[in-house]
C-alpha cells in the first residue's frame, strides 16, 4: 500500500512539468529564453502576445521552476532555469519530429526556396575550418542573443543589417550561416541572399540551441 501512495504523490510532481509545457506558446517562449535571458516586454514584441498574456506564461513556467527571474530596476529579466531545461526543450522536439510526420510536412511546405542543401559538416568541422581559414561562420540571429553567446570565430550579421554589411565577408571562402536551430529560417534567407549576390553560401544544420547543449558550460557562460 505504501508503494500506491508512493506513486499517488510522486507522478502528479512529474505531471507538473509536462502540464507547464503543454502550451504551444509557453514552448515558445522557452525557444527564445533558451536563446537569451529576455525582458517581458521583448518576449510580448517576438511573440506577438500581449505583455498580460505572456506574464500569465511565465509564471506558468515559474512556478514548475523551469524559468527563473531577476530584477534589473523596474524590469524584471527572465532566464531558463538551468542547461536541463534546454536539454529538455531539444528532447521534446526530437520525439516530435521522430513521432509526427506532421513535422516535416510543415517544415518542406515553408522551406524557402533558394536556400539549397545545408552544410554536410558537424558544428565542430565547421569551427575547425573557420580557424583554418577555410570558411567564413555567420551568426544571423539578433545582436542580444548573438551578445549572449555564439559559436567560436561567428560574425554577428543579423538580418535587418545584411544588405548593409554583406560585403564586409570575405568572396574567396565559402560562407556558412547559421541562426536559433533546425526550425529558425534566418539562415535560409541570409543564404539565399549571399547566394543570389555571388557568394557561396550554405546554412549550418544546426544552430545555437544544439550546440549550446552539447556544452559544459552553463548557458549564461557560453560566450565564444
Amino acid at each position: 500500500m505504501s508503494h500506491r501512495l508512493f506513486k499517488q504523490r510522486i507522478y502528479p510532481e512529474f505531471a507538473r512539468i509536462a502540464q507547464a509545457l503543454a502550451s504551444d506558446r509557453r514552448l515558445e517562449i522557452v525557444d527564445l529564453l533558451a536563446q537569451s535571458p529576455r525582458h517581458v516586454d521583448a518576449l510580448a514584441a517576438e511573440t506577438g502576445m500581449s505583455l498580460a498574456n505572456v506574464s500569465q506564461h511565465l509564471q506558468v513556467l515559474r512556478a514548475a521552476h523551469l524559468v527563473e527571474s531577476e530584477r534589473e530596476g523596474t524590469k524584471v529579466l527572465y532566464r531558463l532555469a538551468g542547461d536541463d531545461v534546454l536539454r529538455l526543450w531539444l528532447a521534446v522536439r526530437t520525439v516530435a519530429q521522430n513521432r509526427l510526420p506532421e513535422i516535416d510536412v510543415i517544415v518542406r511546405s515553408f522551406a524557402i526556396e533558394g536556400a539549397g542543401e545545408t552544410a554536410a559538416l558537424s558544428a565542430g568541422d565547421v569551427l575547425a575550418r573557420v580557424e583554418a581559414g577555410e570558411v567564413t561562420l555567420i551568426d544571423v540571429r539578433p545582436p542580444l542573443e548573438y551578445n549572449h553567446g555564439h559559436l567560436p570565430g561567428a560574425i554577428s550579421l543579423p538580418p535587418g543589417e545584411l544588405d548593409r554589411r554583406a560585403r564586409e565577408l570575405p568572396r574567396d571562402r565559402p560562407v556558412v550561416a547559421y541562426c536559433r536551430g533546425a526550425y529558425c529560417q534566418f539562415a535560409d534567407e541570409a543564404v539565399v541572399y549571399l547566394k543570389a549576390r555571388g557568394w557561396d553560401a550554405c546554412r549550418l544544420d544546426a544552430g545555437w540551441l544544439e550546440w549550446a547543449a552539447q556544452q559544459p558550460l552553463s548557458t549564461s557562460a557560453r560566450l565564444a
